[in-house]
């Protein structure tokens, strides 16, 4: 690292969540002065000191930067991708994009020396059959991606104010205590409610929330990182077959030798698009859920790793273990 940065008063949005709570953990374990940003006076489990303020309402996020030297930005509402309705979109919006431009509106006039934006790969599109990198085009699809490359811009145009600022893209983050697909894929597999899926050879990009925080770290601590966007994976490709035959081993399941025919998967999937539209919100399997298990989505972080000697040190077939562990734990 080329400084010492961190061992100034840290501001860190969205601390209680996933990567929040591993970014706080490992910062308080090297003695950084942290304070948390939250909408309640105490987040459950957080035992470090916050302040009160709302993302979605600007007014209360005034003079909340004094004093700091370092906003690590991670507040957002990943549920987001999931929810279709107007409203909910507004929301996220408000958000992800007035709630980033009102928090670097505070930092610059706070005279913040470091800002780190956590966007995601959403920012750049759905991804495919290519291996993206920050030279590609972004071409978000969803208004959860939308409003990421929207806060982006804010965050980038805040380096021309004198705000340095770094944008990190993260595709799935993965670990222990993860939420989301994953641990719902563990389940269903454990249950035996998972169907085999045939090996179509699909790339998923992914990467260990441990693995995040460093990246992070490296960001805010090198000025190399300045008005630069990185994207952060593990380094490796996942195709939805070899993670199901992984979490089939460590639930003690023996991988079924038939498949289910791909055609008979999509009919599936349209079948619960008829019951979504039915009933007026998303059926649990539908044609969004089948592109998340058989699309391919996958990213190079060579930029980071060349720029700022970012080096994974797990992978989803080294983690997989403890990811079991705490959904067998969690019940």
């Amino acid at each position: 690292m080329n400084s010492d940065i961190l061992r100034s008063r840290v501001l860190v949005t969205g601390g209680s969540g996933f990567i929040g709570r591993r970014l706080v953990a490992t910062l308080t374990q090297r003695g950084t002065d942290i304070t948390i940003l939250s909408r309640y006076p105490s987040p459950a489990g957080m035992e470090c000191k916050t302040v009160a303020g709302d993302l979605t309402r600007p007014e209360t996020l005034e003079d909340i930067c004094n004093g700091f030297s370092v906003v690590f930005h991670l507040a957002g509402d990943a549920h987001a991708i999931d929810r279709l309705d107007g409203d909910n979109e507004r929301l996220s919006w408000r958000m992800t994009v007035e709630g980033t431009r009102a928090l670097i509106n505070q930092s610059i006039k706070a005279g913040v020396s470091r800002f780190l934006f956590f966007s995601s790969v959403k920012a750049m599109g759905e991804g495919g059959k290519v291996c993206l990198d920050e030279t590609a085009i972004s071409s978000p699809v969803t208004s959860y991606g939308k409003a990421k490359r929207e806060a982006e811009k804010i965050v980038l145009d805040a380096c021309q104010r004198g705000l340095p600022s770094t944008v990190l893209r993260l595709p799935m983050v993965y670990g222990p205590s993860c939420k989301g697909n994953l641990p719902r894929m563990i389940q269903a597999i454990a249950r035996g409610l998972f169907p085999p899926l045939p090996e179509i050879g699909n790339k998923r990009s992914m990467v260990d929330v441990r693995d995040v925080v460093e990246a992070a770290l490296l960001a805010a601590n090198n000025p190399v990182a300045t008005g630069k966007i990185y994207v952060v994976t593990d380094g490796q490709t996942y195709s939805t077959r070899q993670i199901y035959e992984w979490i089939c081993a460590e639930v003690g399941r023996p991988v079924p030798r038939w498949t289910i025919p791909l055609s008979l998967i999509r009919f599936a999937a349209y079948a619960g698009d008829m019951i979504g539209r039915i009933r007026g919100r998303r059926f649990f399997f539908d044609t969004e859920a089948l592109d998340k298990l058989t699309s391919s989505a996958w990213y190079s972080s060579d930029k980071i790793s060349r720029e700022l000697n970012y080096q994974p040190a797990h992978t989803l077939m080294s983690s997989i273990h403890e990811i079991v562990a705490e959904v067998r734990k969690s019940g």
